[in-house]
């Protein structure tokens, strides 16, 4: 069953890996908004595009790419987890309540399952900085530059 049917008062918590998807996402278009402005034209005096900024600018958009698909992977594989564990725990403390047992919701933070959101959370945030380390590998590769003289060759 769909945890917005199940427990509707955990629906923005679920909202958490959508954010942080959308956020991978972001991290592709900022690094082919960069390459994107580093990619010239060849001129009438000779092509000034070597092969070795191809090569630098495919190998940052591959590290990017692939980084966030590891990354995003990840956020979902421990999101459905989560989401799953901390919609259980709620549902299972609702029932505890009706059957009329006042514990404490089994050790829980507050018995509402905080203390396990957090763990998925931070579990989520660790996966997400997967992706953050492949757009800072990617501005890197991006950077690096050979120019092409008319004298030279064109690689």
């Amino acid at each position: 069953m769909a945890m917005g049917i199940r427990s509707p008062e955990l629906l923005m918590k679920n909202i958490i890996p959508v954010v942080m998807a959308g956020v991978l996402g972001i991290y592709g278009l900022i690094v082919a908004v960069i390459l994107n402005g580093k990619i010239t034209k060849p001129t009438a005096d000779g092509i000034t595009y070597s092969q070795f900024n191809g090569f630098s600018h495919l190998a940052a958009g591959l590290c990017c790419g692939l980084s966030s698909l590891a990354s995003g992977m990840s956020i979902g594989i421990a999101a459905d987890a989560g989401t799953r564990a901390v919609g259980a725990q709620s549902a299972m403390a609702a029932s505890w309540k009706k059957m009329g047992f006042s514990g404490d919701a089994g050790g829980q933070a507050g018995g509402s399952g905080d203390a396990l959101f957090v763990g998925t959370v931070l579990i989520q945030v660790f996966a997400g900085n997967l992706g953050l380390y492949g757009l800072i590998a990617a501005l890197i590769l991006s950077q690096m530059e050979s120019l092409c003289g008319t004298d030279q060759n064109y690689y």
